[in-house]
């Protein structure tokens, strides 16, 4: 009884002892301004750029042998749960640069376009520098944005506009004619709108819901580079665009780049080839996602036969499987001329980095001149080059000529977008209560360190006079320990609590305030350090 006496005694004094020693400086969360401020003359962006001042912000000290695997690997080691909660709690703020069929041409998107499997390779590189803490990639057939983390919004941006120049050959004056860039609230907002299909070339499309959703596990695999606010983000959004197609009708009708390439195609097939759709002979080069859409939205207006050009027999032959109903003929790349040379229309649809199909190849089959013939290149890089387009009966189209179907869709959609813009505000607002509540992390660990420095403290003390007047073993020692981390733990279980229930950011700034000046946080670090200097001297 008399030792429990005492522990009680001594506990109370260091929970007293708290309110009155070791003061810190107090860190809150920098929120980032949403004011433009342009590295070069706004005449030179295409669409408004948004750059954030980061000044408050404090900057993310790189440990240096991360710095050297990131050099000799070109990947970085991945950070524990800990270190991730440290860094989101140091004002890292997210931004999205990148450019979509709304700011760039084609022919730039193509050249910066990152097949899927090398998505966590450039995230690494744009991370391997230490500018950027957080990145991941999202390329796709109508955009190429890179969404991340940092600290310095000028210097991630600096750093992500050269390796995007080294990576694709364009002068960076020209990258930046074509790039946009949005920081904070308006990055969160863009890639929610995007996940919802809002601003997809045909709004409503669900291919890029599926994108995004690999977007984010990418960045969460070992090799990814996707931290706590980056992951969390891209998590959220992914919620968002399953809520948008679940309690609207926004996916309804054409949703993808396929569908609107058969609508193109039959709203011009009369003018183009003097012949209705439905009589049309169809060919597809490639077999893969957009050829399964292609077809998918084919079958759903009566198509009945359809030969598809691949230069292997696996996936054309699954495609078969997937459509019973459909006639479905398989021919190699061998054949590609003569199935070009029967067919009225023709999708391309294969992830060749070369053209498949331009002028003078169309000159040496005989088809220039001839019968018309329609060709429809859905593919990022091109399939069809640009010089089709002066070759006599062959009319080419390619994603920037969906344009005219799009229009048509939106306007049958404003009012589900509307609806969507509402449930996207809300996930979007759910994001950036969740990235505020980061701000009370570092009050939090400052009341948490002083109240185990006192506890520390005040069991030393205690513990030389218990040892003193009575012969205690290493186990009844053990368990004053436990009693004195107990008491604290639960003394403190009030305070941190009431910190992070808070939604509304004044609120949780106002609380943090008070409770910094409470248990005196603000000047515990010059305290601490005097309080050092004062017992070296002693000695």
């Amino acid at each position: 009884m008399k030792l429990i006496a005492r522990s009680l005694s001594f506990a109370l004094v260091a929970t007293s002892a708290m309110a009155f020693t070791v003061p810190t400086s107090t860190y809150t969360y920098s929120r980032a301004s949403n004011s433009e401020e342009s590295t070069s003359s706004s005449s030179s962006m295409s669409s408004s750029c948004s750059f954030v001042r980061q000044s408050e912000c404090m900057p993310l000290n790189m440990v240096a042998s991360q710095d050297v695997e990131a050099v000799n690997t070109g990947t970085r080691r991945k950070l524990t749960k800990e270190e991730r909660l440290e860094l989101a709690s140091k004002g890292v703020n997210v931004h999205v640069v990148g450019l979509s069929i709304h700011h760039a041409q084609v022919e730039v998107r193509e050249k910066l376009a990152i097949p899927e499997h090398d998505w966590n390779s450039a995230s690494n590189e744009i991370c391997s520098t230490g500018e950027v803490q957080e990145a991941a990639v999202l390329s796709t057939c109508n955009r190429f944005e890179v969404y991340y983390a940092a600290s310095d919004a000028r210097q991630a941006m600096a750093r992500i506009t050269q390796y995007l120049s080294e990576r694709s050959g364009i002068s960076v004056p020209t990258l930046r004619k074509n790039l946009f860039m949005l920081s904070g609230d308006d990055a969160v907002w863009h890639i929610m709108r995007v996940s919802g299909g809002l601003d997809s070339l045909v709004v409503g499309e669900g291919q890029i819901l599926s994108q995004v959703r690999q977007c984010h596990l990418h960045s969460i695999e070992d090799d990814g580079c996707g931290g706590k606010v980056l992951s969390r983000m891209l998590n959220n959004a992914v919620a968002a665009g399953k809520r948008v197609r679940s309690e609207t009708a926004i996916s309804k009708g054409s949703v993808s780049i396929s569908s609107a390439a058969v609508e193109l195609s039959e709203m011009m097939s009369q003018q183009d080839l003097n012949l209705p759709f439905s009589e049309a002979r169809l060919a597809v080069v490639g077999a893969g996602k957009m050829t399964r859409l292609l077809i998918t939205h084919l079958a759903s207006r009566g198509l009945e036969k359809i030969t598809i050009v691949n230069r292997s027999l696996g996936r054309p032959q699954e495609l078969q499987e997937q459509f019973p109903d459909v006639d479905i003929e398989i021919k190699l790349m061998d054949d590609l001329w003569d199935v070009i040379g029967r067919s009225d229309i023709v999708y391309t649809a294969t992830s060749s980095v070369d053209y498949v199909v331009d002028e003078a190849l169309l000159e040496a089959n005989g088809l220039a001149g001839g019968r018309p013939l329609m060709l429809v290149d859905i593919s990022v890089p091109r399939n069809v080059a640009e010089d089709c387009k002066a070759v006599p009966s062959v009319t080419a189209y390619n994603v920037d000529d969906l344009k005219a179907v799009v229009a048509k869709n939106t306007a049958m959609r404003q009012k589900e977008m509307i609806e969507a813009e509402t449930l996207l505000r809300q996930e979007a607002d759910s994001f950036s209560s969740w990235r505020e509540s980061l701000s009370a992390i570092p009050t939090i660990n400052q009341l948490q360190e002083k109240a185990n420095n006192v506890r520390q403290q005040e069991l030393e003390k205690c513990t030389r006079k218990l040892s003193q007047n009575s012969n205690l073993s290493d186990k009844e020692l053990e368990a004053v320990e436990r009693l004195s981390r107990g008491i604290v733990n639960k003394l403190l279980h009030g305070p941190m609590s009431h910190l992070r229930r808070h939604d509304d950011v004044n609120k949780q700034q106002s609380a943090i305030k008070e409770l910094s000046q409470m248990f005196q946080l603000e000047n515990n670090k010059e305290d601490s350090t005097n309080g050092r200097s004062s017992r070296g001297r002693r000695k």
